[in-house]
């Protein structure tokens, strides 16, 4: 009976993209290195058609010109630097996969179907948003913020050079466009509106926090960080309204965090960290929140 329940639940087990293994065969690699590629390069190379080009019809326009004024309107130069940062990371990602290190592989093709499921809902998110379907742009952001953030939490221990193109800064830009993208499908850009957004950013304060203390995690917060920048200068070139504060707002969050996450990175960076950090971390390790500097 109980050998039973085993072989059914590793049956599951082993139909689920998703689950997490000590192992991958290399077929499932293969498979891996093929997809990762190719939806990587979906969402690349629409993303840069899409920011040059509007899609046909009338009310259809380039990913910039639906960057409306709200209280969360970001700068499309900052925000385009960012993705191509990102995009280049990634390719760290892409390149664990061929590493002779077991650990790094395993850990690379764990985190597979979450990428893959990222790049395919970014994907859909492009394609809806320059068709200025925001509620359902919206949608899949909320659905991909909750891939990225299991992902986050049960591969949370990896190479840092790993984690960061395909955790960390997918994560962080998917957090900040949840409200972006949410502000532009209610148009809020009256007095009100300014109010509660004055409100709400601050919490992207105790986001990037909670992945400091919890995590040590300085690359979320780094990320976390610069988006705030580009939120404030984006705001800071929306037209004026009464007491326009969110740019200043926006630059505060984002040296706050950018000091914090210097003050948690740097005793790594300098190799006076008290943790060490040298491997992906064994099972018996595996819940606690740090993340190794391969």
């Amino acid at each position: 009976m109980a050998d039973a329940s085993t072989q059914s639940s590793g049956s599951q087990r082993s139909l689920n993209p998703f689950a997490k293994r000590d192992e991958h065969t290399p077929q499932s690699i293969l498979l891996y290195k093929i997809t990762t590629s190719l939806s990587y390069l979906l969402l690349l190379i629409s993303s840069i058609y899409y920011a040059i080009h509007a899609p046909a019809g009338a009310h259809n326009h380039r990913f910039w010109h639906n960057n409306y004024s709200t209280p969360f309107a970001q700068s499309s130069i900052f925000t385009s630097i960012y993705w191509l940062i990102l995009f280049a990371l990634q390719l760290g990602y892409a390149y664990a996969l061929y590493t002779p290190t077991t650990a790094t592989v395993n850990f690379a093709a764990n985190i597979g179907s979450h990428f893959i499921a990222n790049n395919l809902l970014l994907f859909g998110f492009v394609n809806l948003f320059v068709r200025s379907h925001f509620w359902l742009a919206e949608f899949l952001l909320v659905v991909n913020f909750f891939n990225l953030t299991f992902a986050y939490f049960r591969h949370s221990n990896g190479p840092r050079w790993v984690h960061v193109g395909a955790l960390s800064g997918p994560l962080a830009w998917n957090f900040i466009a949840l409200y972006w993208c949410g502000a532009l499908a209610v148009h809020s850009n009256h007095f009100a509106a300014r109010i509660v957004a004055n409100v709400f950013i601050w919490g992207w304060v105790g986001y990037g926090a909670f992945y400091l203390i919890a995590f040590k995690d300085y690359t979320m917060g780094f990320a976390l960080s610069a988006l705030a920048f580009s939120t404030g200068v984006g705001q800071f070139l929306t037209r004026p309204h009464v007491l326009q504060l969110q740019w200043v707002f926006a630059f505060t969050i984002g040296g706050l965090l950018f000091l914090l996450s210097l003050a948690v990175g740097m005793p790594g960076l300098l190799g006076r960290d008290p943790f060490p950090r040298g491997q992906i971390v064994s099972e018996d390790r595996e819940r606690a929140p740090l993340l190794s500097d391969d």
